[in-house]
């Protein structure tokens, strides 16, 4: 898929003067760049020192290990699974191929390759993945668990490979900043893995090539950094990588700028990203465990080179991790909320490791647990890695760790200096804290929630809990992140429900991004959700894959979990203006059922109203109602989902003409699953009501 003219101006009219300027200062930097490529500059006596501490491999839970060396001899055999697509070809892989259409990405300037464009390119995203270099961090990993130096020359043969095959500014390698700032952080830990090995310091830096492309990384990535209304998870990437690299590999001249840069950035870039609550602002979780992984790698490496790191990065990463463990359910899944494309900042795992489990571990070991948090039972090996390095003492009177319900607020630090550290400072019972509680000055609160937040008010996300693990997650809060809202999906009032982690009324996910804009848009769209659609619009405007020309602005009237029987919640939005869509949405415990009223004022509209099951769910519709069943733990489970009955119902499954009936289990992934679509009118009604009603 190539951009249109069309599509330029809508980007265009999205940003503001300042990012106009910075990209008008980029164009004219790439023309320059063409014909101006300066060599690296000489590095002489250059060491690694960011090692591991000693024993950090010896406290790797040995079934982690065993799942992560499993991995490795997998990757040895050529073997890998990119974005549902085998690949049979990664003992000497092509980095330029795609193996989703068989084509190779053309050489040339980087910047001249039309990358969007999936005719001349291939499938982006299965040529980018490879190049993250996450593979070689596994095998580098099973080297250090095993001493085995088969996984670590393979490593080295694959740098050496793909070095000579992207040389700086000559591939599609070179086309975007979030991809260089991971493969940054890829080879930073994949140097520290091989530390033992005999040939690691001819590898990096006794390298002049490996020199050369960890030099051009930086230089790349210092000139054209994510702008504007594009600020979003890929600056992040973008800065941990490259503070990673002048932390570990700080051998250059421009080292200690590049250094203080990306700290400045990344401490700036992690707030804006982040609500008070703690919730990622992009509002796609996926976004959230990405943003998390990649700031406590950055810390990681600031604590490994005695780097101090302000006060507020580390207070915006616990933030995220207690609203991490605050949304999950009783399986750790998190909502499926936004765009997801299996993106990760670290990865040290095999096959089978929980990421949000993985990400809770090391919050508990990094900041501490709080006794309401969900129980932890899987391990992992990132987490050792990560806190060996990490200090949460590193910052003057820092302790994230918070104290047992009841205890008094203490101060670790003398008054004014840093610190006021408390067991809870939410504005509610069950509600998180909001953005001022995030402090940017030079005294930051640490708070954390004294219970369970279930309410997150400044992202509009609301979390109801009944018995039998009923978990409902409800969307009241901004379309999307910045002007574009460029991993938004037009959502807004939907829910989404499951049953002891077992999706009934699902999220059915991103499926894709580039080259197959028809199912672009439909995971993306109204229809796509568990909510009402209008005379067959979206709530908010599309302009693009990435874009958004006009956002829904939703408000939340009603959150309350403070009954014990009955939570509610009700929001409505402008999206259909002149009309108002208005839903109510109540948990019954007692009667484990879930209610939903959905009310439309205005003219008359014609309505669709979705509701699309999990993959595991089977449906009998009969009329209005549908019996649902499905199977948990060997375990037959069964609800009663009883529809609005002013609508005429229709089970849609597994359609592609249009596309109707699926969920996406992951990136690149999609499988039939059965969506229950009513249509009729608003002419003469008061409002939709549905009843989902769980079987004890």
């Amino acid at each position: 898929m190539s951009m249109s003219a069309g599509w330029y101006l809508r980007r265009l009219s999205r940003m503001g003067p300042r990012e106009v300027g910075g990209r008008v200062g980029d164009a004219v930097r790439r023309r320059r760049w063409r014909s101006s490529r300066p060599d690296c500059p000489d590095v002489t006596g250059a060491r690694f020192t960011a090692v591991l501490p000693a024993g950090t491999i010896a406290a790797v839970p040995p079934d982690a290990a065993k799942r992560l060396v499993a991995e490795a001899d997998r990757l040895l055999a050529g073997h890998a699974e990119y974005f549902g697509v085998v690949r049979d070809d990664l003992a000497d892989p092509d980095w330029s191929y795609d193996p989703k259409t068989g084509r190779r990405a053309p050489s040339g300037y980087a910047f001249d390759v039309p990358y969007r464009n999936e005719d001349a390119v291939g499938d982006i995203k299965q040529i980018w993945e490879l190049s993250r270099h996450q593979h070689l961090t596994v095998l580098a990993a099973a080297y250090a668990l095993t001493g085995d130096e088969r996984y670590a020359e393979r490593v080295a043969g694959h740098l050496r490979s793909w070095w000579a095959a992207n040389a700086p500014l000559r591939s599609v390698h070179w086309t975007s900043g979030i991809e260089l700032g991971i493969r940054l952080l890829s080879w930073v830990w994949v140097r520290r893995l091989l530390d033992g090995w005999p040939g690691a310091a001819t590898l990096f830096e006794d390298n002049p090539v490996a020199l050369r492309q960890i030099w051009h990384h930086q230089r790349w990535l210092a000139a054209f950094p994510s702008r504007g209304s594009s600020a979003n998870n890929h600056v992040i990437a973008e800065t941990a990588g490259q503070f990673a690299a002048a932390c570990a590999f700080g051998w250059f001249p421009a080292s200690a700028r590049w250094r203080a840069d990306a700290l400045r950035s990344l401490e700036r870039r992690l707030r804006s990203n982040t609500f008070g609550s703690g919730l990622n602002r992009e509002l796609a979780t996926e976004y959230h465990g990405l943003v998390l992984e990649l700031g406590l790698a950055a810390v990681a490496e600031a604590d490994a080179a005695g780097v101090p790191v302000p006060a507020t990065v580390r207070l915006v990463l616990l933030r995220m991790t207690d609203a991490l463990a605050a949304v999950v359910d009783n399986r750790l899944r998190p909502p499926r909320q936004g765009d997801a494309d299996d993106g990760h900042g670290l990865v040290v795992d095999g096959a089978g490791t929980d990421r949000w489990a993985s990400l809770l571990a090391t919050g508990d070991a990094v900041f501490g647990r709080l006794h309401w948090w969900p129980a932890v039972t899987g391990t992992d090996v990132r987490t050792p890695l990560l806190a060996a390095l990490i200090r949460p003492g590193a910052d003057p009177g820092f302790s994230g760790r918070a104290p047992a319900p009841g205890t008094p607020p203490r101060r670790t630090a003398p008054p004014g200096r840093w610190l006021r550290h408390t067991s809870g400072d939410t504005a509610h019972r069950g509600q998180a804290p909001g953005d001022g509680a995030l402090r940017t000055g030079r005294t930051p609160a640490v708070s954390r929630p004294a219970s369970r937040p279930d309410r997150f008010t400044d992202a509009g996300l609301t979390i109801l809990r009944g018995p039998g693990e009923i978990w409902c997650r409800c969307d009241g809060g901004p379309h999307g992140f910045l002007s574009i809202a460029a991993h938004a999906h037009a959502d807004a009032l939907s829910v989404e429900v499951r049953h002891d982690g077992v999706d009934v009324l699902a999220d059915p996910g991103t499926y894709c991004y580039h080259g197959q804009p028809e199912w672009r848009r439909y995971f993306r769209s109204t229809l796509g959700h568990n909510t009402l659609q209008l005379d067959g619009a979206d709530q908010s405007v599309s302009g693009g894959p990435f874009l958004w020309t006009r956002h829904a602005r939703s408000r939340v009237l009603v959150a309350d979990t403070s009954d014990g029987e009955v939570a509610r919640w009700c929001a409505e939005h402008d999206g259909y203006q002149p009309s108002v869509h208005r839903r109510r949405v109540e948990l019954n415990s007692a009667s484990q059922e879930l209610r939903v009223v959905d009310e439309v004022r205005g003219p008359r509209r014609e309505v669709r109203l979705a509701f699309h099951l999990g993959p595991a769910i089977a449906a009998d519709l009969a009329g209005n109602r549908a019996v649902l069943t499905w199977t948990r733990d060997g375990e037959d489970r069964s609800a009663v989902l009883d529809l609005p009955g002013q609508l005429s119902w229709r089970a849609h499954r597994g359609e592609s003409d249009p596309p109707l009936g699926w969920y996406s289990p992951g990136f690149g992934r999609k499988e039939p699953a059965t969506t229950l679509v009513g249509t009729g009118s608003t002419d003469g009604t008061e409002g939709f009501t549905t009843v989902l009603g769980f079987k004890g």
